[in-house]
Formats: structure tokens, sequence, C-alpha cells
């Protein structure tokens, strides 16, 4: 797989990705999703598993009942790439569609 492109320095997160924190000390993106119950947080996961086998990049997560825990950063670069965003995106939208 080819490396990935790193994020500009002034790439603007709050407008891309409002819903996420940004840690510039630790190149990390950061989120806390909330469902109504397990099994809708479960299926929140295993669509964001599915697509992140075919990234080829995987979340940092923790699940605790209805709320999943997501860290991403491209650790092979030490810093936030195009793929960070991807999977962000994606999982933003997976969130979406489960909890319509």
């Amino acid at each position: 797989m080819p490396k990935p492109n790193l994020l500009a320095k002034d790439f603007d997160f709050a407008t891309v990705l409002p819903q996420w924190q940004v840690h510039p000390d630790t190149q990390e993106l950061e989120r806390v999703f909330v469902f109504k119950d397990f099994k809708s947080a479960f299926e929140f996961m295993t669509l964001c598993a599915d697509f992140a086998e075919e990234l080829d990049h995987h979340p940092d997560w923790s699940n605790t009942w209805n709320k999943v825990s997501v860290r991403l950063s491209t650790h092979s670069l030490r810093a936030l790439t195009e793929l960070d965003v991807a999977m962000a995106r994606a999982m933003d939208q997976f969130a979406l569609q489960i909890l319509a």
C-alpha cells in the first residue's frame, strides 16, 4: 500500500470534522459516539470494522455499553493523514445511519 499523504499544517479540522477533537501533541483525532443501546453501538463498530479492513487503516477504540470511544492516527508516520480523515468521515456517516 502506498504511503498516505500527510495533512496540510493548516488543515481545517473544525470545518471538516467538527465533532472530533484534535490533539496536535499526540497527533490523534478523538470522538465518543453515543447510541441508544449496546446493539446499536455494536452495529456501528461492525460497519466501521468492515470499512477499516477495506482502507487498511484501523482505529484505536473501546466500547462500554452504548458508547464507542475512538482515537485515530497514522501510527507508522506518527502523524495525521488522509486515512484518518477518511476513517473519521466514514465513522460520522455510519453513526448517522445507525441513529436515523
